[in-house]
């Protein structure tokens, strides 16, 4: 089944919902960065909460960073989603995996540990906008809602699940954001918190097959409307053109010592993990164009 984002809208027309299933495109992330259980929990949840941030809040070219700064042993997560609901991220450590808790899950509170959680949107101003809050839980999920409920004033409830198998491999990735809009009661708030709280672990949800579009009328309501429905996908954006760009800005020094001692550069990419060559020759051509931009 292809990983795709559900937009729903409760009957009252006072809570958005978005949901989405996702294995594959963790699974791309798993194989791309060979993330071992905890870092792929760690990294498949940020993905998710993107992806749904991403949705709720994105239109046409705009793009955000969530930066998951624990002090825990997986160490910074960092994913960058697309108003195109294409996503993109990687854990500075990826070889973790740590004993299971009591319940048999993944310790993810203890693979991420204390720090902040920072979400930088482009919207095509002059400058960025960055909001940041602490890490309350650790668990990600809890901590986009802290984040939505602080940050942005938008009272919100996350659920973030990845089912990580015996092999490293993903057998299941997806999850939830709901919002509430500002004619939301108190009432309907809780009743939809209570259906919330009593649905079964999302895991073994998606596992058994669930959709998006299940887990939107288990939330809402079976009377709720589906509004969109589109795909979303793993994709980085890298390219040889681009790691130049990146080239050019070393100090001149820099270049010529890649030149003259390496006699070439390879350039690996922190989100997808594409390698890109230069030659002695390309090199030499970066840092002419570096000289005649600086002279003009």
């Amino acid at each position: 089944m292809n990983d795709y984002l559900v937009k729903a809208i409760d009957k009252t027309k006072n809570l958005r919902l978005l949901t989405v299933t996702a294995k594959n495109l963790v699974g791309e992330a798993q194989k791309r960065h060979d993330t071992w259980s905890a870092s792929s929990a760690v990294l498949g949840r940020t993905l998710v909460g993107s992806l749904l941030l991403a949705g709720a809040e994105l239109t046409d070219k705009e793009e955000l960073t969530v930066r998951l700064l624990g002090n825990g042993p997986v160490g910074p997560t960092i994913v960058t989603a697309k108003s195109d609901l294409t996503v993109k991220g990687y854990v500075k450590n990826p070889h973790i995996a740590l004993p299971p808790k009591e319940d048999g899950h993944i310790d993810v509170k203890k693979a991420v540990g204390q720090g902040w959680l920072e979400v930088t949107k482009d919207l095509g101003l002059k400058s960025p906008y960055t909001g940041e809050v602490p890490i309350v839980s650790g668990e990600i999920a809890e901590d986009f809602a802290y984040y939505l409920t602080k940050s942005e004033q938008i009272p919100s409830a996350v659920g973030l699940s990845v089912f990580v198998n015996p092999n490293n491999t993903i057998g299941e990735a997806g999850g939830f954001m709901l919002q509430a809009l500002p004619g939301a009661s108190d009432e309907l708030i809780d009743r939809t918190i209570k259906r919330i709280k009593a649905l079964p672990a999302l895991s073994t949800s998606f596992l058994a097959g669930m959709t998006p579009e299940d887990l939107a009328r288990k939330i809402l309501g079976t009377d709720c409307k589906i509004l969109e429905k589109d795909d979303v996908a793993y994709k980085c954006d890298c390219s040889k053109e681009k790691y130049a760009g990146i080239l050019e800005t070393l100090k001149t020094q820099q270049l010529e010592d890649m030149i003259n001692e390496d006699h070439g550069a390879e350039l690996t990419c922190s989100f997808c993990g594409d390698k890109y060559h230069y030659t002695e020759d390309e090199l030499k051509d970066i840092l002419a164009k570096k000289e005649a931009e600086k002279d003009y």
